[in-house]
């Protein structure tokens, strides 16, 4: 094995020793402080209704009223019994003795028993159920649970489903409460792979991995803290993202220190003095990079949508926790243990990297030898993958939120297949007492309407259940609600709000197209003032900008090309353009970052625009195909939760990601930079010095001291 000659034994002062063991110890004290927090978060984690809810929105005040209605906010649930060959006089006999059993061990609304209700073809018989005093969703999770396994034992042949919304919402708490772990464990373990491929060495990967691992701990105690002192809220959605986050950035983060780390130890005698040189030369892009992400994510805020906007502050979280961690930890750790952690690839000092044509070189030289081309034909090809937009299915059914069907789905199909044209859950309506008969008699008269009850009252409210005679979530249930909504605007005094399921998915469509006409402007703003700040130009970060929004077009029309057909997804979620579109332009462009820094290295020295763009692409190229694949591999394994919404964010921004780092960045920007020649740095200093293309320069850094002999170990 190879070691530098004559390499000291540590660094050359008492404070280049003392300040990364500081860092450590440091690191080391967080730890012991967020850790016991970190365990806590689960506890705290919120996935009720009014959690993934527009704040503004009807529905979710009516979720809000009907928790301080008497016995708190129900479970609506539906018991559904089911015989394809008829139900049997047995069949109906132990339906209506498990119904009373249900009955009597919980508290329903109305303090009884209900009906069944019969279907036509006397296949099906369903009991709707409505628990009380139910105070959060783990105890309404839990009620459920005893539910079924209260009705498990019936006549052979006979199928009994427990369904309705809160049969849904205990099967949506139950899949996130097993994500988080499974999430943790597959990321660590894509990340571990792909690191070792990259390093090739049997110690570096377990440096990047543990302190990555060190970051999330330390976002979660940190996630935990800002819910106990603002009341953050945090949902499972938020938590697996942050996760993937922090694995990703932070891994992306390690590899662009290490690569220019490696580069410095060749020109530098000491790892300290190296490391200090390989913070000065990328420092500044990876800072940009975190700030890019963080500040899109907090655009979120302005989201009107509760869990768009919790997961801005979530993630931003996550984000500068894995910036601290790699800035810090990550460099005092390699400084200690020096150049021998890189074995058996060891970069001795004074010596060159093995002169080679690159991939990324040759790929420099033709975006620099037919600019206009290859421009103009990776253009093309966005454009076209684009157009792929149009087959995107329609918006996710709630029903169809999952991968694999849970047994409140099922249910639901039966209670569809059973009760053709008929509703087989409310419609809520809360109005004021005083005018609750008038809305009660506007609400049957409106069309579309089958039925509708009185139900609790209580702090001056009135619940009323409206049936509708269309299916949930078909047009005509739709054409109802928008009928109640204007209909009982007009009894004067009554403040009629509507709700229940199929409004508050109604409200999430609206919401999520005006949360984009929002905070995609706002992403937009915040990602190019920070390019502009860095890179002391206009025109290379709109360069950047216009190159991932196009990306995000491309890897959006690819997920219209293979939801439906490929993967059998009835709908994409609502939400899906929004969050995919803040994850790609912000993770995206920090690519661009390090690609265009570089650059803007390369030209301080006087280098000219092609020469330049040519040795940034190769001197970055690599690692940010190594950054890139690790970023679209974390993201990847959102693909294996059994949630719709996250495998197709997964995979949107997966596919994103490998087209910015292997089309965009490599051909589409260099090319750009290539036509541009120093416009590209418009109107900063570059611009104004910067001339014809100057010969080939030195490589970035100081120039090495004379170098020594190596010595074989």
């Amino acid at each position: 094995m190879q070691s530098a000659p004559n390499e000291p034994p540590g660094p050359a002062s008492g404070s280049r020793r003392a300040l990364p063991w500081a860092a450590i110890g440091a690191w080391v004290l967080l730890l012991l402080v967020a850790v016991p927090f970190a365990g806590k978060l689960e506890d705290v984690k919120r996935n009720t209704v009014v959690d993934y809810l527009p704040a503004g929105a009807d529905s979710t005040q009516v979720a809000q009223l009907q928790e301080e209605l008497p016995g708190g906010d129900t479970t609506d649930l539906v018991l559904v019994y089911h015989r394809d060959g008829g139900l049997t006089r047995a069949d109906r006999g132990a339906a209506g003795a498990q119904v009373a059993e249900v009955a009597r061990e919980h508290e329903l609304v109305g303090r009884k028993a209900p009906r069944g209700i019969p279907s036509k073809d006397g296949t099906t018989v369903m009991y709707p159920v409505a628990l009380t005093g139910l105070k959060d969703a783990k105890v309404r999770a839990d009620a459920v649970r005893e539910i079924r396994d209260g009705i498990a034992e019936r006549p052979e042949g006979l199928s009994v489903r427990v369904g309705g919304p809160g049969a849904l919402a205990a099967d949506s708490q139950e899949v996130f409460a097993s994500t988080d772990g499974t999430l943790m464990i597959a990321t660590a373990a894509v990340v571990a792979v792909l690191l070792i491929l990259t390093y090739r060495s049997p110690f570096l990967w377990l440096i990047p991995l543990g302190v990555v691992g060190v970051a999330a701990m330390a976002a979660m105690g940190v996630v935990y803290g800002l819910v106990e002192g603002f009341d953050l809220v945090v949902t499972g959605m938020s938590s697996s993202i942050m996760t993937v986050l922090v694995f990703g950035a932070g891994t992306d983060y390690a590899l662009l220190i290490v690569s220019r780390y490696r580069e410095e130890l060749r020109r530098h005698r000491a790892p300290y003095d190296a490391m200090r040189q390989a913070l000065r030369g990328c420092g500044p892009a990876v800072l940009a990079s975190s700030g890019t992400v963080a500040a899109g994510l907090l655009c979120l805020l302005a989201a009107d949508l509760n869990s768009s906007s919790g997961l801005g502050p979530v993630g931003a979280v996550g984000v500068v926790c894995a910036l601290a961690a790699m800035m810090t930890l990550l460099p005092a750790v390699l400084v200690l243990l020096g150049r021998r952690v890189f074995w058996p690839l060891i970069p001795v000092y004074g010596s060159e990297p093995r002169a080679r044509r690159g991939l990324f070189e040759a790929m420099g030289t033709s975006a620099r030898r037919r600019p206009g081309v290859v421009l103009l034909g990776g253009t093309a090809l966005l454009g076209a993958l684009a157009l792929g937009v149009l087959a995107l299915p329609g918006n996710l059914k709630q029903t169809d939120t999952f991968t694999d069907k849970p047994e409140s789905v099922v249910a639901t199909e039966t209670l569809a297949r059973a009760y053709p044209g008929a509703g087989s859950q409310p419609i809520s309506v809360l109005a004021h007492t005083a005018r609750a008969d008038q809305v009660l008699e506007r609400a049957r008269g409106t069309e579309g309407v089958a039925n509708a009850t009185r139900g609790r009252s209580g702090g001056g409210w009135t619940e009323i259940d409206v049936f509708a005679k269309g299916a949930p979530q078909s047009a005509e249930e739709t054409a109802t609600l928008h009928a109640l909504r204007s209909g009982l605007d007009r009894v004067e005094g009554a403040g009629a709000l509507v709700g229940g399921p199929s409004a508050q998915q109604l409200d999430l469509e609206d919401t999520n197209t005006r949360d984009r006409m929002l905070v995609i402007p706002l992403v937009l703003i915040a990602v190019l003032l920070i390019l502009a700040a860095l890179l002391r130009s206009l025109v290379a970060p709109l360069v950047l900008v216009v190159a991932v929004v196009a990306v995000w077009g491309a890897a959006m029309g690819l997920g219209g090309l293979v939801f439906e057909p490929v993967f059998g997804f009835a709908g994409t979620d609502p939400g899906l353009p929004l969050l995919s579109f803040v994850f790609l332009v912000a993770l995206g462009v920090d690519y661009g970052i390090f690609l265009m820094h570089r650059m803007r290295e390369e030209a301080l020295r006087g280098a000219g625009v092609e020469e330049a763009a040519v040795t940034a692409l190769r001197t970055t190229g690599g690692v940010i195909a190594s950054a890139g694949v690790v970023l679209a591999a974390t993201f990847a394994v959102l693909a294996t939760l059994p949630l719709v919404m996250l495998v197709e964010m997964g995979f949107i921004v997966a596919v994103g990601v490998l087209l910015d780092t292997f089309l965009v960045r490599t051909y589409l920007v260099t090319s750009a930079g290539v036509l541009l020649k120093r416009w590209v740095w418009w109107p900063g200093a570059l611009f104004r010095r910067a001339s014809a293309p100057a010969g080939p320069v030195a490589a970035a850094g100081p120039r090495p001291e004379p170098a020594e002999p190596a010595v074989r170990g």
